[in-house]
Parts: C-alpha cells; sequence; structure tokens
C-alpha cells in the first residue's frame, strides 16, 4: 500500500491537504470525494519517504490518554442522543480534537462508516487507540439500538479509570522523589565527597576505622570503574527489558509485582477492580459472557492475572458456574465470591459486578491514602542508616584527626 499526498478544496473552498494511504490514486479521490473534498492533485510519495514520514510521525505523535478517550465518549453520547447522525458526530469530533492520532483514526472511521462498515467494526481497525472492550461495547450498542447508552457506559468508565490512575501515581509521587534524592546523593557522596576526604586522610597517614576504610573502598572503586558499572546496568535494564517482553517473561514479572511489598496488594486490588468493572460494563450491554472474559481479560496489563482470568473462562467453557471458576483460580476473597453467586443466582449479575469493583475501589482509595504513613517509616529509617554510615565513617574520624592535629 502507498501514500499519496494530495491538496483539494472542501465544501466552504478553503484549501486542505494531507496523506492517504491507498493502492491507486483512484482509491485516494473516491475517498476525498466522499469526504466532501475536490483534489486537485494527488501525488505519489517515494518509497524512502513514506518510511521516514512513518518514522518521524510515529516519534511526533502524541499517545490518546483516557481523558481524551473519556471526554470523546462522552461527547458522542451527547451528539447521538440530540438525535445528529454518526457521521456528523465523528465531524465534529475532529474539528475539536487536538491529539493527531485519535484525529486520524476518526478520519480512517468515517471513510469506513461511509463504505459500509458497522461502526464497532471500524473502531476495531484502530487497537492502538481504542481498547478492544470499547469496539464491543459499541458493537453491542449498534445492535440493541443504544449507542448513546453504550457512549454514555464508556464515558463513566473511562472516567472512573483516569481517577483511579490520577490517585495512584499522587500516591507515589512522594516515595518516588525521596527515593530518586537518596540516590542521587548516594552518588555523589561517592563519587565527589569521599574521594576528597580520602586525600586529607593520605596526607596524615592516620590510621582510618574499618567504617571508613569500607566506605573509601566502595567510593574509589565506583570512581575507577564507572564507566564499566554503567555499561553493565545498561547491560541489565536492556536485558531484563528484553526477557520481561516474552511471554515466560510476562507471566514472572506480573506475578513478581503482585508480590512486593506494600504495593503489591494495592497492584492486585485495582487490577481486580478494573476487570470487575469491566465484564460489569460488558455484560449490562449484552455482551455473553465468555466473550466478555476474553474481551477483557485482554485489556489487563498484567499478563498473570490475565493467563488467570483465561483458566476462568475456560472452566466456563467446560460448563462450570462463574462462581466455581473463580472461586477455582483463588484471586478474590469470600466475600467477592459470595456477590457473584449471589447475582448468577438472582439474574443480576452485572450489579453484583458493578459492587464487586465498588468494594475494590474502596479499598484501593484506602490503601492509597494510608500509603505515605508506611512509607515514611521506611524512608526516615534509610536516611537515618546514610546519616549514621556518613557519621561513623567520614566524620567521626575527622574530628579524631582534628582533635589530634589540635593537641
Amino acid at each position: 500500500m502507498a501514500t499519496f499526498f494530495y491538496k483539494g478544496r472542501n465544501r466552504r473552498g478553503e484549501a486542505v491537504s494531507g496523506n492517504v494511504e491507498a493502492e491507486t490514486a483512484d482509491i485516494v479521490a473516491n475517498q476525498l470525494f466522499q469526504s466532501e473534498i475536490t483534489p486537485v492533485s494527488i501525488t505519489q510519495k517515494p518509497q524512502q519517504s513514506q518510511k521516514l514520514n512513518k518514522l518521524l510521525e510515529g516519534l511526533a505523535r502524541k499517545k490518546v490518554t483516557l481523558e481524551e478517550l473519556s471526554l470523546f465518549s462522552r461527547q458522542m453520547y451527547t451528539l447521538i442522543k440530540a438525535g445528529i447522525p454518526i457521521v456528523r458526530s465523528l465531524k465534529t469530533q475532529i474539528n475539536t480534537c487536538r491529539n493527531q492520532q485519535l484525529k486520524d483514526a476518526l478520519e480512517d472511521i468515517i471513510l469506513d462508516i461511509e463504505s459500509g462498515v458497522a461502526m464497532g467494526a471500524a473502531i476495531s481497525r484502530h487497537p492502538t487507540v481504542f481498547a478492544p472492550l470499547v469496539a464491543n461495547i459499541i458493537r453491542i450498542g449498534e445492535t440493541t439500538g443504544r449507542l448513546d447508552e453504550a457512549f454514555k457506559q464508556l464515558a463513566d468508565y473511562l472516567e472512573l479509570e483516569q481517577k483511579n490512575r490520577a490517585q495512584i501515581k499522587t500516591a507515589l509521587r512522594y516515595p518516588s522523589i525521596v527515593i530518586l534524592v537518596m540516590g542521587a546523593a548516594f552518588a555523589i557522596i561517592n563519587v565527589f565527597v569521599i574521594p576528597a576526604f580520602s586525600k586529607v586522610f593520605a596526607s596524615h597517614s592516620a590510621e582510618l576505622p574499618w567504617a571508613t576504610q569500607i566506605l573509601l573502598a566502595i567510593s574509589g572503586f565506583m570512581v575507577d570503574w564507572w564507566p564499566q558499572l554503567l555499561g553493565l546496568m545498561i547491560v541489565i535494564f536492556l536485558g531484563a527489558r528484553a526477557w520481561v517482553n516474552t511471554d515466560k517473561g510476562q507471566l514472572f514479572w506480573g506475578k513478581w509485582k503482585l508480590k512486593i511489598p506494600v504495593f503489591g496488594d494495592i497492584i492486585n486490588r485495582a487490577t481486580l477492580g478494573r476487570f470487575t468493572r469491566s465484564l460489569s460494563l460488558a455484560t449490562a450491554s449484552g455482551v455473553p459472557l465468555i466473550q466478555s472474559m476474553t474481551v477483557v481479560s485482554g485489556a489487563l496489563d498484567n499478563a498473570y492475572l490475565q493467563d488467570r482470568m483465561l483458566s476462568i473462562r475456560t472452566g466456563i467453557e467446560n460448563g462450570e458456574s462463574l462462581t466455581r471458576a473463580a472461586t477455582l483460580s483463588g484471586l478474590f476473597p469470600s466475600l467477592v465470591l459470595q456477590m457473584i453467586a449471589v447475582g448468577e443466582e438472582t439474574g443480576r449479575l452485572d450489579d453484583m459486578l458493578k459492587e464487586n469493583a465498588a468494594f475494590y475501589e474502596r479499598e484501593v482509595e484506602y490503601d492509597l491514602k494510608k500509603i505515605n504513613d508506611v512509607i515514611e517509616p521506611i524512608l526516615i529509617i534509610g536516611i537515618g542508616l546514610m546519616v549514621l554510615v556518613l557519621a561513623l565513617g567520614i566524620f567521626l574520624p575527622m574530628w579524631d584527626l582534628s582533635s589530634t592535629l589540635t593537641n
């Protein structure tokens, strides 16, 4: 497929230009006419230029955020509910959209819809912008004739997801800054401060305590071997990153994250809360349970939990109830399992899943509020140990040396 550069006039007579990927120039012309653009010139770009432009566009493009997707969903709900046709609603979104990646996706979606493709299918062709869950909810909304309600549910879900992520980032900001400052201080002390003291000790041939000798040895090692240490750290980082991208590495990393002290439980509950809310949204929209499990599991950012959720889906396919399959997974506490059982018995599974999601979200919110109370003593102890080591290893010998010289 080639890339063509076009110049034309829109229905208001304004000059427009851009790039379109297509097989031939005739297809480009048809697409422009369908978009109410009269082409003036269409030229094919050289192959090398296409690759360079794609690389530059990929680097320059800003990723579509949850805030932008929730705003898009909320505006689509308002426009469709007001009776405005889908294509016109999407064109309105393009005129107000600031993210180029989202704008390009919406332009492609309009072309697909005008050529007879359903909106859900058109959106599913852009998985980097719209998650599979979004495409499936919109597809169900089209089938049931409740597309406006589908966009409303998506907007509510995305806004809550955005709020939860913002809470997590806010809670982790303080300890992250303190840890980074401690690391920077440790590096500066070892590279610049301790070597200066070592010259003073060496000039007076003073007998040094063991703590000072250890500090001087560590500092000397870091100063002499810092290029090798930096290279080793880069190799370890790149190697670990490549391994984590493998299937086995993703499973290991996903499982290990859940065992991190303090943060592991928060990550686990936040992920399960997102899963139960997504599953509630899918089942309430009419998506079959097995299909919902497949779509929602694929949207999780933890490979280990994703694998466990797919095992629940396999159990349902084998004839087990959701409660039974969830119990065998060992992921959910008894309270959540009882609520799922009640939902299955009463036919209100989506409502019970929503209650489960609210339960997890309350737990995560409470943990995030008290996380600083847990981390602050640890950070204070760490800073105290650093000061103690410096006092014993550097300042105490300096005081002894000063007293000796004075006497």
